[in-house]
């Protein structure tokens, strides 16, 4: 079908409704409906129904969508079967925590080096290259990267995505606790744990008040 544009709060809830879809048994009924999805998820059917409309024409009425032919509507429209090339920025533990990760191949990401100001020495064998800041743009230039993955402290976010700007990348996934400011026509994917921990915190909280 063809791309639709969606908002960033559908493309939020789409990978909820992928992973939903690939955890259902391979012995489980072919098809499922949007009802079935939004009560499995616990979400609202209209919005559900919506949502899934913008990424696949595959629903019919009292059928629903064949599982396997919505998994592959999703995944193309979310460009899991294109595979993004990338750069990481901070060889810290979490840094190299995601530059060691072998799961984001499933969702089309490619981390092909991280870059620090301090390379570690001791670089696994075999494992992706983590090479001097001052290679980036070199880097980014030669192999066309376009999205940048930020792991710094806060305090030099900015900078950093600054200098992944000035490399051309037009997509920045931030892991830094900051907000940066960039030009109108570069996306930046905010990944907060404090924000995280505070929503998985309330809800804990909120549990525990009504079991009172």
């Amino acid at each position: 079908m063809e791309r639709k544009e969606v908002s960033k709060s559908v493309l939020k809830r789409l990978p909820a409704y992928l992973a939903y879809l690939k955890s259902i048994p391979e012995g489980a009924a072919p098809n499922i409906s949007a009802t079935a999805l939004a009560n499995a998820l616990g979400m609202g059917e209209v919005q559900v129904r919506k949502d899934l409309a913008m990424v696949s024409d595959g629903g019919r009425p009292k059928i629903g969508y064949n599982r396997m032919a919505l998994i592959d509507d999703i995944e193309q429209f979310l460009g899991y079967d294109n595979t993004t090339d990338a750069v990481l920025i901070g060889a810290g533990k979490l840094g190299q925590a995601l530059l060691g990760y072998k799961g984001f191949e499933e969702y089309g990401l490619n981390i092909l080096a991280a870059f620090d100001v301090e390379p570690p020495a001791d670089q696994a064998d075999g494992g992706k290259p983590i090479l001097p800041l001052e290679k980036l743009e070199s880097f980014c230039r030669t192999h066309k990267v376009l999205m940048g993955i930020i792991t710094v402290p806060a305090a030099n976010a900015q900078e950093v995505c600054d200098k992944l700007i000035a490399c051309g990348i037009k997509a920045v996934w931030n892991f830094a606790n900051t907000h940066l400011e960039v030009p109108a026509n570069i996306l930046v994917q905010y990944e907060n744990m404090a924000t995280s921990l505070a929503v998985l915190s309330m809800h804990l909280q909120a549990q525990m008040k009504d079991k009172k």
